[in-house]
């Protein structure tokens, strides 16, 4: 059974898209949820199966939250 790791990052809501998509290029990522003040905004798991055209729709919303949002943390679980 793989380990997993945790990482917290910050991020301003205009970064929010290009830092998720940065992650989901890394490849070693299962899981990726939104925060903003403490709550879960949108979580969505990724496999290494997961290509472009089927992130596609998870991306849009998520460059519509990034827009609402000032502040907001991306939470990411890793296999290590």
């Amino acid at each position: 059974m793989p380990k997993v790791r945790k990482e917290e990052f910050s991020v301003s809501g205009d970064q929010l898209l290009n830092k998720i998509k940065e992650l989901v290029h890394e490849g070693n990522v299962r899981r990726i949820l939104v925060k903003h003040e403490g709550k879960t905004v949108v979580e969505f798991p990724l496999s290494a199966g997961i290509i472009g055209v089927l992130l596609a729709p998870q991306l849009a919303a998520i460059g519509v939250i990034g827009a609402l949002l000032a502040k907001c943390t991306i939470e990411v679980e890793r296999e290590e």
